[in-house]
Formats: C-alpha cells, sequence, structure tokens
C-alpha cells in the first residue's frame, strides 16, 4: 500500500513541476534575475529522481518520505521567495505538500508539513519588511499580515481537511480489508460445506447446462467436474426424458426422481435426484439439483420387504402342510390303489397317471415351499467352496439342463476357499444359481462358476451369458412364485436368499438385457445362523 501510494506521489510531483515550467516559460517568469526559478524546477526534478531509486529504502524507513515533504515545502518557499514572497502568485503550492503529506502520513504528516509550510511562508515575509531598505513596491504591512493570515489560514484549513479525509480512506480502508477478509473467510465456508457434503450438488442454466459440480457428485457418478460444466445435464446425469425435459423447461418448483445410472466401470447404480429452482436477487436463473446413490438402501428396502414376506409365509407354512400335504398324500395314494385294482381302459389309464403325476408336481412344489418358509437346522462344518463349485459343475454336465451348446467353466484359486456353512445348503445355493443361469441361455453361452477368499468371507459368482434383465426386474427376482422360466416352481431363488440371508450373507445380481447376468453371493467365514 505504501509503495503504490509513494508512486503516485512521484508521478503528481512530476507532472506539477511539468505544469510549472510550463507556466514559467509562458509567463515569462524565467526573464532576467529569475534564473533561480528554473533551477529550483530543475531540483526538484532531480530529487524526484532520487526518490524513485530510495524507494524501497523509503518504505521501511518513514523518515524519508517526512523529509520528502519537508524538501517539498523547502523548493515551495523558495518559488515564491525568487517570485515575490507575500505578493507571490504561488502562494497556493504549499497546498500541494501538505495534501501529500495527509494523503501518505494522514493528521499527523498534514499537520507538520502545514506548521513547516506557515514557518517557512512567515520567515519568507518577514525578511522582506525587516531588511534596512524594504522594496517599495511592496504592499503595506497591513495588508501584508492579512495575507499571511489567510494563508496560515489556509494552511491549516488544508492540513485539517487533508487529514481528516485521509483518516476517513484510512478508515474505509481497514473496513474494506475486514470486509474482504470476512467475504473471502464466509466463501471459503461456503467451498467448505459444498466440498465437504455427502450429496452430489449441481447447478443448471436455465437452458439446463450443468454450471458447478461439487467433489461428491464427481464420486457418486465417476465423472470429473471438467467434464461436467458445460454440458447438458441431460448427459452428464443420463437423465430419463421426462425428468430432463423438465429440469430444461424450469416450469416445477420441486421435484423428486429416481432413475438408473450407468458409471464409467459398467456398474450401474440407482440414484434419487431432487430438484429445486435456483433464486438470485435477480430472479430465477437455474436449478439447483441434489442427488445420492441410493443403491444400497433401495436393496435393503427390497430385502426388508422380501423379509416381511418371509415373516407372513412362514407363519402359513404350518396350515398349507396340514390342508394341502396330507390330503394330497390320501389322494395320490387312493389313486394309486384304484388303478391297481380297478380293469382300465388305455384312456383311464392315462387319466390316472397324469393324476398322479400332477399330484407328485404339486407335492414337490409344496415341499420347496416349506424349505423355503421353514428352513430345515443347518449342521456347520468347515467347508471349501471350491469343491461345491467342481461338484456342481459335474452333476450339471450330466443333467438335462444342459445342451451341447452349452459350456460350464469353473474359476477356483489354487488355494482353498474355506467357510462355515452348511454343505447341503450352499450346493443348493449354487445348483439354484447354476440351473437358472443354463436357463437363461437357450440358444447356450458359457456359465462361469467362480469363488475367491476376501479375507474371512467366501465370494462366489455365477455368470451366465444369457437374456439378461431390465433394472426394474431385478427388484422383483428374490420373491416367491416370480419365476421367469417355463419350468420350474418359482422358489429356486427365493431359496438362495434365504440361505444366504440365514447366513448375514449378501448377493449383489447385475444384468443388462442381451448380455447377461451375474449374481455375487458373499458368505462370511463364520455361520451365521
Amino acid at each position: 500500500m505504501m509503495r503504490r501510494k509513494l508512486l503516485w506521489l512521484l508521478a503528481i510531483r512530476a507532472a506539477a513541476v511539468t505544469v510549472l515550467l510550463g507556466a514559467g516559460i509562458l509567463a515569462d517568469i524565467g526573464g532576467p534575475g529569475r534564473d533561480p526559478f528554473f533551477y529550483l524546477l530543475g531540483l526538484t526534478y532531480g530529487l524526484t529522481i532520487v526518490y524513485v531509486l530510495t524507494l524501497t529504502r523509503a518504505e521501511r524507513h518513514a523518515w524519508l518520505v517526512d523529509l520528502q515533504f519537508a524538501a517539498d515545502a523547502i523548493i515551495v518557499s523558495g518559488i515564491v521567495f525568487i517570485t515575490g514572497g507575500v505578493a507571490s502568485p504561488f502562494s497556493p503550492l504549499y497546498a500541494l505538500p501538505i495534501i501529500a503529506a495527509g494523503t501518505i502520513r494522514f493528521r499527523r504528516g498534514s499537520v507538520i508539513t502545514a506548521l513547516l509550510s506557515a514557518a517557512l511562508y512567515a520567515a519568507i515575509v518577514a525578511g522582506q519588511y525587516v531588511v534596512p531598505e524594504p522594496d517599495p513596491g511592496l504592499p503595506a504591512a497591513r495588508i501584508a499580515l492579512i495575507t499571511v493570515g489567510l494563508n496560515f489560514f489556509g494552511f491549516a484549513g488544508v492540513a485539517m481537511l487533508a487529514g481528516e479525509l485521509a483518516e476517513r480512506l484510512r478508515q474505509a480502508d481497514r473496513e474494506l480489508a475486514r470486509t474482504s477478509s470476512e467475504l473471502a473467510e464466509l466463501q471459503a465456508f461456503n467451498a467448505y460445506v459444498i466440498d465437504s457434503l455427502t450429496s452430489g450438488l449441481a447447478t443448471v442454466d436455465s437452458h439446463g447446462t450443468l454450471i458447478s459440480f461439487n467433489p461428491a457428485a464427481e464420486v457418486i457418478t465417476g465423472v470429473p467436474a471438467g467434464e461436467a460444466i458445460g454440458r447438458p445435464v441431460r448427459d452428464v446425469l443420463q437423465l430419463p426424458d421426462g425428468p430432463a425435459t423438465e429440469i430444461e423447461s424450469g416450469d416445477i418448483e420441486s421435484r423428486r426422481f429416481e432413475f438408473v445410472f450407468t458409471r464409467h466401470d459398467h456398474r450401474q447404480i440407482e440414484i434419487g435426484l431432487s430438484t429445486a429452482p435456483l433464486v438470485t436477487p435477480q430472479g430465477r436463473v437455474g436449478r439447483l439439483l441434489t442427488f445420492q446413490d441410493v443403491t444400497e438402501p433401495r436393496r435393503r428396502e427390497r430385502e426388508a420387504r422380501i423379509q416381511q414376506r418371509l415373516a407372513a409365509v412362514g407363519e402359513m407354512a404350518a396350515g398349507i402342510a396340514h390342508e394341502i400335504r396330507n390330503p394330497l398324500a390320501s389322494m395320490s395314494g387312493s389313486i394309486q390303489v384304484l388303478r391297481q385294482e380297478l380293469p382300465l381302459n388305455a384312456e383311464q389309464a392315462q387319466l390316472m397317471d397324469i393324476v398322479l403325476r400332477e399330484s407328485e408336481r404339486l407335492n414337490s412344489t409344496i415341499r420347496n415351499f416349506l424349505a423355503y418358509a421353514r428352513p430345515q437346522r443347518a449342521t456347520l462344518k468347515k467347508l471349501d467352496v471350491r469343491g461345491v463349485l467342481h461338484d456342481t459343475a459335474a452333476l450339471l454336465r450330466n443333467s438335462s439342463e444342459i445342451k451341447e451348446t452349452h459350456r460350464i467353466e469353473v474359476d477356483v484359486p489354487d488355494s482353498a476357499v474355506d467357510i462355515e456353512a452348511d454343505e447341503a445348503q450352499v450346493k443348493q445355493v449354487v445348483w439354484n444359481l447354476a440351473t437358472n443361469g443354463l436357463r437363461a441361455m437357450p440358444e447356450g453361452g458359457c456359465l462361469r462358476l467362480s469363488a475367491r477368499a476376501d479375507g474371512a468371507s467366501a465370494v462366489v459368482a455365477v455368470a451366465d451369458e444369457g437374456v439378461g434383465m431390465a433394472a426394474e426386474e431385478l427388484d422383483g427376482i428374490f420373491q416367491p412364485f416370480r419365476g421367469a422360466f417355463a419350468r420350474g416352481s418359482g422358489l429356486g431363488l427365493a431359496i438362495v436368499h434365504r440361505i444366504v440371508s440365514d447366513y448375514n450373507g449378501d448377493i449383489q445380481v447385475t444384468s443388462e438385457p442381451g448380455t447377461g447376468t451375474t449374481v455375487t453371493v458373499r458368505v462370511p467365514g463364520k455361520g451365521g445362523q
């Protein structure tokens, strides 16, 4: 700040001297006996150059600045002396160093410079009248005293005004600096708040173009802010047409949307997005978007709904076993007795066989239903999952589900993948997932069974190259009787979910229509039952 003020002072000093030089030439001040006027101007130019060279030192030593103002007052006094003293038209020049001193040294500087200027001016005037032979052209002493008094009054007024303005300017500078600091802190705080949000925060203009994208938004979407800003929000967030049109139109007040987003790593997540108008003092300028990755909450909600259904199904299981299975067994036994004892023609025998076959199918469905709703006690023991995968693959290769166009691969590590679990239940999980995978590939394809250790847990994955599923279909695949294939009871995946849940495990399903499905099961190392 001091350096900038001194530079301005030097520039103004040089400009003022130049103006005086021009005025002197035009007024012919440099006539006979007036050469000292131009000597003083030349001296001022020289001192200005010296001040520029000593500018850095003057910033550190304030007395050098005071010395400049004193020198200016002395030079002005010299100009006043050689141009007539009390009758000089240049006495108002004293105001320049006084104002400059007030600007840089504030009230103290202006008062000191004014006192020095008054003393020098008084000395010049007194010297004119105390000499033995005063100049006869001088004004009367009474007029001289009035002139000196008016100049003193002017010096004092300029000093007080310059000092007051300088003090107010300094106070304003302090207030401005304090306000700027508070504003910078507030801006930094707002930036920290936005950067610390765990929810994605984005703003769009009235045309639907992104103008901000916070770090959480980058983490959720995997899209860097540099790539997102300046692009249409519908492209960056992969918005469906309906929400994108509403956001771009700006007609809605506040809305909530949920949609599926595919990251760069091809992982699909569910995003919950809220939108609201972005209002500034100038009015609405766009929209504010906040969004979160709701994949896990939605998955837990679906699991909670499934568990609620399981509880209701469990209450019904005993009644179903009594009301359906026992009469069914009696009916099936009676039909077998009648078939053996009654003389039947071919058509009647065929009808009897249909009844027995359908009775057995219904009995199998009830048996699976009871296994799902009322699981048997598990026998926990240390189990290497690799053996389960190899056994399942061998059974599948010799089952009726396999076709010539099918290929089964097993991918397991060389070291054991051990968990504590019931072998029959783990085999049932893998078998149900694998048979579903084969049924999803009616035209053939590769079914891949893999396992790996992840800390104390085992991760088993069953991947197919089948028809796949849309995102909205994934919600209900573990619900009972929601089978998508002609064969089967619709309880296979429900049983898988129940077994894995009993072990406090986790199931993740990723699927794309026409590409295939991968089911990943994570089972803790210790049994959870």
